[in-house]
């Protein structure tokens, strides 16, 4: 079995969303700024993800990501099923090598690997990540719209045409 970039990129996801979390849901611009990941490949990835119920989406300004459940019952192996079709269609190393001779070999370690997976939660790679001193910023400050200021109208006391500027003459005089 053979962990695919989306498996890769999906936990790393996971793992910078699962750090952001606390302070409200999480831009997917900003994780792929922070992740160097493409983003219209990370919202192919957090559609899976979202249908697997293991995040939620929230609209409008100050919207995004948020994780549809505690991080310590979401394990790598969900993470992985939930974006790898390899694991959907039943390949055993990702290419479908399933008829050669060794393919019982390959099917007990790939099961070994999901079992192993299985075991590591998402707040374990959290605080692995927070343990090596990575920097969580605080929540961006968002810019409010500011209201237009209030403009009075000017009061003009010259002639605003011609024939105002001629009366104005008449009138000196």
């Amino acid at each position: 079995m053979r962990i695919s970039t989306k498996g890769r990129f999906a936990v790393n996801a996971l793992v910078d969303l699962a750090l952001r979390a606390p302070a409200g849901p999480v831009a997917l611009a900003s994780i792929s700024q922070r992740q160097q990941i493409s983003l219209s490949y990370l919202e192919q990835l957090f559609s899976r993800l979202r249908r697997m119920g293991l995040v939620e989406s929230t609209r409008g300004p100050g919207g995004g990501y948020t994780l549809a459940r505690e991080p310590e019952s979401i394990s790598v192996a969900e993470i992985v099923a939930a974006v790898d079709e390899s694991l959907e269609d039943g390949s055993i190393d990702g290419h479908g090598h399933g008829q050669d001779a060794s393919a019982a070999l390959w099917q007990r370690l790939g099961a070994v690997m999901l079992q192993h997976m299985a075991t590591i939660s998402l707040a374990s790679l959290v605080q692995e990540q927070l343990a090596q001193g990575v920097k969580v910023e605080a929540r961006p400050v968002r810019r409010a719209i500011a209201p237009l200021p209030v403009v009075k109208p000017l009061r003009v006391l010259a002639p605003n045409s011609v024939f105002a500027f001629g009366r104005s003459f008449a009138a000196a005089a």
